[in-house]
């Protein structure tokens, strides 16, 4: 039962169950998940687990091409009413639910699903195949299947759910295969003819499993049966599909006739070790005498593998997949493992090629030179193959190729090629005829060979990253500092040439603790260094790599070294570059074929840590003003990217940097306006309060403080406060080393608006009145009027009207001397609150009508629909629900489209209150417990 089976993993009391009907239990008792809309939408969220799902693709994974009449307010409904199922009995403040700034997040840490488990004892089956252990492999694997309890998400809606039940029945069909595969080398094939023939008449057009039924039947001494297995499936796609078998049956039906047991991977005789319950299956009287094998092969050059690969069993059952490639591609970051990878597939590959397994070392990234010309490789492979290439070699690239294909026409050759420079020095050396496959590997992403299987390695993941280090090590080492182990396994990356380097380093270092070793790599000017043992280094395999990049990506990734965080696109770079966006997007793709550099999503570029590391090692010796101008470049895209994003605009700062217009080579800001400025801040890094911090530690005090004070707009909007806070809290202590004396009195009043917002208003009026003290000090009328304005409403919100009235009569008089419409409608609006609280309903509404015009004049959202909503609640007082409720959803139009999270749930909130619309309360809980928002 899924009961049994799922409880297994105890880190949580909630279990859901997918691979069948969609369920879940907290501890014994099944939680009813409602309506089935609403399962469906769980069920796209936890298949997903831990990455955002906008509301976009619920509504059109769950309903298709028929939405709902409520359209997409729906969503945040079925949301809560999940959390309230899935929460009751655990913490309310950790909701499984989450909702991120693109959309809802399920938390996968909050509960076993049986997906997880599925793919646990799978890889614990396909370890145990790798280690040669093959019947606890088949065992292992038969639990994996019988996780499937029906068809996986039967019943549910909606396109994903269809395409996940797809999925889902293709990966239980992969996982059987597998367990056939097994059997057949165990020499199990009765009964695997038996499971098989079950499975005909429920895919009676699978090629796969009539291949190894065929192989079944004919190990079991059936060969005519076998026949006439093919010959069925034969007529069925014939007539059903108007198709032909392909290439990989039609090999098995010729090996069949040629009873050519090697091809076909039959064992004649049960291994010894053969589980006792099982009968060997007795030769069959009319079976012909056994074939002998081919002769020995004359080459078998592969490399001794490594003892132990981990972290790829994905990568390594993609390189040995069934089937006849002519070309298979590893690429990676140098370190990744891409020699071992290949190395163990080709160990696993041989038995398929008898003419023999050759490999050659292609020297592409060597310390020594450059690699070795096409040429001089064939002449070496042609020597092998027998057919010396001495006589008469006219040094031709094209004829000795020729030569080549023609000796290799009819072997059936397993050629590695480990590091090729480019796909101009593979594409002279493949084998000719279709027998052969080569498997090529290459720091570089091969885009211009032509390939049949392609695989991209990097870091390992870090389960695995710390099973290496204990196994290298020791486990009795490794147990005592597992901490420690885990932080090694970072600072290395997860990369394995690093990790082997470390490890190394221990396990001839008995003294060293694993925390000293962490001690010694926390350093980043020291940790590439320190990741060095006699000729292996991962800092000069990281030099091979970028000395043979042209000029251009060479600056890029240098200059990548000065940027404010690992991640970031093509403006961020070009900004830096002094160059067109699309001349850095050519570098930043450049550098990802070299994989120097990851791709996460489309136009986003991170640096692995570790390569991030080496970068900044080589910006080191950048040449002062061009590192200067890298660094000013792109911390100038941040504050422009701010201002423009804040309500005040790019021109509305009184100072800053002169002509902050010209940030790319047209001499133009990149943005279109505040919301695409808002949306490239929310994607550029993971925290904004990174950007300030670089500016600060590299001595950018100016920008650290523009910058900080231009974010307060954009993060209180999304209810963002602690980041906000944390921004200014990385600029504020050197604010005094800034030029612009402004930031003093501004960083101040940036500080009282956030903590005023978060509901500590005592700390909100303390900043104000010293920014105010301090403007007035320094002269500064605008400052001024800023302070007093954030006073005025602080007093309005704690009931002291008379303070906030004469606080805010003062900034209107200098707003009024400043041309500041925005000031003067903030102020006015604050007026209008403090009207209606004082029963002057009139002069309030005359308050709102002038506040909402100026916010129109200056096209401002968000102080137009603060103002609506102040005006919406004086109508519902006024008992004018009518118009309260036309000016409320004006208001959260405006809320919505200002991006102001906070006002948004406000809005929403006073709407559910007027019970105009059941989900608007619904909505606006999902909206404040995503964002955290607290009101004053």
């Amino acid at each position: 039962m899924v009961e049994s089976i799922v409880v297994s993993d105890t880190r949580t009391d909630l279990r859901i169950s997918v691979l069948g009907p969609l369920r879940a239990w907290r501890g014994e008792a099944q939680l009813d998940l409602g309506p089935i809309r609403q399962r469906a939408l769980l069920a796209a969220l936890v298949l997903r687990p831990d990455a955002t799902v906008s509301q976009g693709e619920l509504l059109d994974g769950v309903w298709g091409l028929e939405p709902p009449g409520t359209g997409d307010k729906v969503v945040p409904v079925y949301v809560y009413r999940l959390r309230k199922c899935l929460t009751a009995a655990a913490d309310p403040a950790e909701p499984l639910i989450v909702r991120d700034r693109g959309g809802y997040r399920f938390a996968g840490a909050g509960a076993a699903v049986d997906t997880t488990l599925l793919d646990s004892v799978a890889a614990e089956a396909s370890a145990a195949e790798q280690a040669g252990e093959l019947e606890a492999a088949v065992v292992t694997q038969a639990r994996a299947l019988d996780l499937f309890q029906g068809e996986p998400l039967s019943g549910l809606p909606g396109p994903y759910a269809a395409g996940e039940r797809f999925r889902l029945a293709e990966r239980k069909i992969a996982l059987l295969q597998e367990k056939l595969e097994w059997q057949l080398r165990l020499g199990w094939h009765t009964e695997t003819v038996g499971e098989l023939s079950a499975l005909a008449p429920v895919h009676p057009h699978s090629e796969p499993l009539c291949a190894l039924l065929m192989r079944a039947l004919y190990g079991s001494g059936r060969r005519a049966d076998a026949l006439a297995a093919f010959t069925r499936l034969r007529r069925r796609l014939v007539d059903d599909l108007g198709v032909e078998p392909g290439e990989e049956l039609r090999q098995v039906h010729q090996a069949v006739l040629r009873e050519d047991d090697l091809r076909l991977g039959i064992i004649r005789e049960r291994p010894q070790e053969a589980a006792p319950d099982r009968q060997a299956v007795a030769p069959q009287a009319d079976r012909p005498a056994e074939r002998r094998g081919p002769e020995p092969r004359a080459h078998d050059e592969l490399p001794v593998g490594v003892v132990a690969l981990s972290g790829r069993d994905k990568e390594l059952a993609s390189l040995t997949a069934p089937g006849e490639p002519r070309v298979i591609s590893v690429d990676g970051v140098a370190g990744a493992g891409k020699t071992a990878l290949a190395v163990r597939a080709a160990h696993i590959l041989r038995d398929r090629y008898e003419d023999g397994c050759l490999y050659v070392e292609l020297h592409g990234h060597s310390e020594d030179g450059w690699p070795p010309s096409p040429q001089h490789t064939l002449r070496r492979l042609l020597r092998t193959v027998g057919a010396p290439a001495d006589l008469d070699d006219p040094g031709d690239l094209d004829e000795l190729a020729a030569r080549w294909r023609a000796a290799t026409a009819g072997l059936r050759l397993l050629l590695v090629l480990d590091d090729a420079a480019g796909a101009e020095q593979v594409r002279p050396l493949l084998p000719g005829g279709r027998g052969s496959t080569v498997l090529v590997t290459s720091r570089r992403r091969l885009a211009g060979l032509d390939v049949d299987r392609r695989v991209t390695i990097g870091p390992i993941d870090l389960e695995a990253a710390e099973g290496m280090l204990s196994r290298i090590v020791g486990e009795p080492r490794a147990t005592r500092e597992r901490g420690a182990v885990r932080t090694l396994a970072r600072l290395c990356g997860r990369l394995p040439l690093a990790l082997r380097i470390a490890a190394a380093r221990l396990q001839n270092r008995p003294a060293w603790t694993v925390e000293y070793l962490v001690g010694r790599l926390a350093d980043d000017g020291e940790r590439l260094g320190e990741l060095t043992a006699e000729d292996r280094s991962v800092e000069s395999a990281f030099h091979n790599s970028y000395e043979r990049l042209p000029f251009a990506e060479q600056r890029a990734f240098r200059a990548l070294g000065l940027a404010p965080a690992v991640e970031l696109d093509r403006l961020a770079l070009a900004a830096m570059l002094g160059c067109t966006a699309r001349a850095a997007e050519r570098s930043l793709e450049n550098l990802v074929d070299a994989n120097l550099l990851q791709q996460p999503v489309a136009g986003r570029y991170r640096l692995h840590e570790i390569v991030a590391v080496y970068a900044r090692r080589l910006s080191e010796d950048e040449p002062g003003d061009e590192a200067a101008e890298a660094r000013d470049g792109v911390l100038r895209l941040f504050l422009a990217a701010a201002r423009c994003a804040s309500d005040q605009g790019l021109s509305g700062f009184p100072t800053g940097p002169s002509g902050l217009s010209g940030l790319d080579a047209a001499g133009d800001v990149p943005f279109n306006g505040r919301r695409e400025a808002a949306a490239w801040l929310n994607a550029s890094v993971d925290r904004l309060p990174d950007v300030v911090a670089h500016a600060a530690e590299t001595g950018r005090i100016d920008y650290a403080c523009w910058i900080a004070e231009a974010l307060v707009d954009h993060l209180t909007r999304q209810g963002r406060y602690e980041e906000c806070r944390a921004a200014i809290d990385a600029a504020l202590p050197h604010v005094t080393g800034c030029s612009d004396r402004r930031m003093v009195s501004s960083l101040r009043i940036a500080l009282g608006i956030t903590c005023g917002l978060q509901g500590r208003v005592e700390q909100a009026r303390a900043w104000f009145k010293d920014a105010l003290q301090i403007s007035r000090r320094a002269g500064d009328l605008h400052e001024q009027a800023r302070a007093l304005g954030n006073l005025g409403a602080v007093e309005c919100a704690a009931g002291r009207h008379l303070e906030a009235a004469e606080r805010l009569t003062e900034v209107l008089h200098l707003a009024g001397r400043l041309g500041d419409a925005w000031l003067t409608g903030a102020a006015v609006c604050d007026f209008g609150v403090i009207h209606h609280r004082l029963g002057r309903h009139e002069d309030a509404l005359d308050c709102f009508a002038r506040a909402l015009t100026a916010a129109e004049e200056i096209g401002s959202p968000r102080l137009a629909g603060r103002t609506l909503y102040c005006s919406g609640g004086l109508h519902v007082d006024l008992g004018r629900q009518a118009e309260a409720a036309v000016l409320l959803r004006q208001a959260a139009e405006l809320a919505e489209q200002a991006g102001d999270v906070p006002l948004h749930a406000t809005v929403l909130t006073r709407l559910g209150m007027l019970h105009e619309a059941t989900e608007s309360l619904d909505a606006a809980l999902d909206i404040c417990v995503s964002s955290g928002f607290q009101r004053p």
